[in-house]
């Protein structure tokens, strides 16, 4: 037998039985179709969790007061540490070389308003070097102007949502913004930036961080944000922190730092996990899909008992035989996985439209492995069959016993 040969016997036996190869094609399909998604799914949640933290700035050093030894749990938000990050400690860390700026943080809740307007929202105590480490975008005007950080001036910038409830079609730079009871002049809007990691800066008011401090009556700092001058430099500067800030606070070493890199690294760990265990249950499905198509075969073989013996009789080896069967059961998975992917890809689709916020995207190397899964299942389930059809007397099978 020829292979092509071998294709036509095996494509005339699907379309024999046009049910029964509607039925593994299905199967299949449906395993394919479940591991493409899922596969996707975790994935494009990988990639968005990572590109989130990338967005956060380039080389990104965090530095947060307290320790989980000292505080027993995580870094509190507010207070309860045994001793506070201050402006005086931002500045202290120039002495490291390796880093490129610094941007200290005090947030707060407060009611802006103006013209009559009010609402509730949180405002961004820093320096002008935050719109470098955290890759801020202005749509209008100026940010923060570079001065010393211990000065307060009453001027501030303000996000796209709070220019546009508070200000509607009226020019907002140069008008006079009321937090809590002190004003401030609009010197800049922010691109829409939208939510980065829980915070959403088209909803920020940005005020110099001693203005801030003033505004909440408080000294202390909720973050430090480092950005280095370069990747290699980054572990340098968490041993020169660490340093610094132990030398200022008395020998105790009462801060946590978290680095870009290790965040990054641990989420992509984690998720990839995640979607290696999610995919490895949608491929039970598979199996199921495997164990039907070798039911299904080891029925056809029965079938054909007739049409296998007359191919014995005309010379047909036990290794013809064998690839004819295995042959037709790899067309019908084939077929399966083509259908699942053309299923997958619809659900990613439709997904897609409904979610535009969240990118789904089915990496390629999802594409050729379930082809390749699918192919193997088929022809690992098909052995059986063919090892039963090539094994069988002619002269008994041509009487059909």
């Amino acid at each position: 037998m020829f292979i092509k040969d071998t294709l036509s016997q095996a494509y005339g036996a699907i379309r024999a039985q046009r049910l029964r190869a509607s039925l593994i094609i299905l199967a299949m399909s449906i395993g394919v179709a479940s591991v493409t998604l899922l596969t996707a799914l975790g994935e494009s949640a990988r990639n968005y969790i990572i590109n989130e933290f990338e967005a956060l700035g380039t080389h990104l050093v965090i530095v947060l007061p307290g320790r989980n030894e000292t505080t027993g749990g995580h870094p509190p938000l507010f207070g309860g540490t045994p001793r506070d990050l201050t402006l005086d400690d931002a500045e202290a860390l120039f002495r490291s070389h390796h880093i490129a700026a610094i941007a200290p943080l005090t947030i707060g809740s407060a009611p802006v308003s103006t013209q009559g307007l009010e609402r509730e929202t949180n405002i961004f105590g820093s320096t002008h070097a935050l719109r470098r480490v955290r890759h801020l975008t202005m749509a209008q005007g100026s940010f923060l102007p570079e001065m010393d950080v211990n000065k307060a001036m009453p001027v501030c910038v303000i996000g796209q949502t709070i220019r546009e409830e508070l200000f509607s079609d009226q020019p907002a730079l140069g008008q006079w913004l009321r937090i809590n009871d002190r004003r401030f002049r609009v010197i800049g809007v922010l691109e829409s930036e939208g939510q980065s990691i829980g915070v959403d800066f088209d909803e920020m008011v940005i005020i110099p961080v001693a203005s801030a401090q003033a505004l909440f009556d408080t000294r202390s700092l909720f973050r430090i944000l480092i950005e280095t001058k370069s990747q290699e430099s980054m572990y340098k500067t968490v041993d020169e922190v660490k340093s610094i800030i132990k030398a200022r606070h008395e020998g105790e070493d009462d801060i946590t730092i978290i680095t870009q890199d290790s965040v990054v690294n641990t989420f992509d760990k984690i998720l990839t996990a995640l979607t290696l265990t999610v995919v490895s249950i949608a491929a039970i499905s598979l199996v199921v899909a495997g164990v039907l198509v070798m039911n299904v075969m080891l029925v056809s073989v029965t079938q054909r008992t007739a049409e296998v013996g007359l191919l014995k009789a005309l010379g047909a080896t036990k290794s013809q035989l064998h690839w004819l069967f295995l042959t037709e059961a790899a067309m019908l998975s084939l077929a399966g996985a083509l259908l699942g992917i053309l299923l997958g890809q619809g659900t990613i689709a439709v997904l897609e439209a409904a979610y535009p916020e969240f990118p789904i995207q089915l990496p390629g190397w999802a594409v050729l492995a379930a082809l390749a899964v699918s192919l193997f299942t088929g022809l690992v389930f098909g052995v059986l069959p063919a090892r039963k059809a090539a094994t069988l007397d002619p002269v008994a099978a041509l009487a059909k016993r």
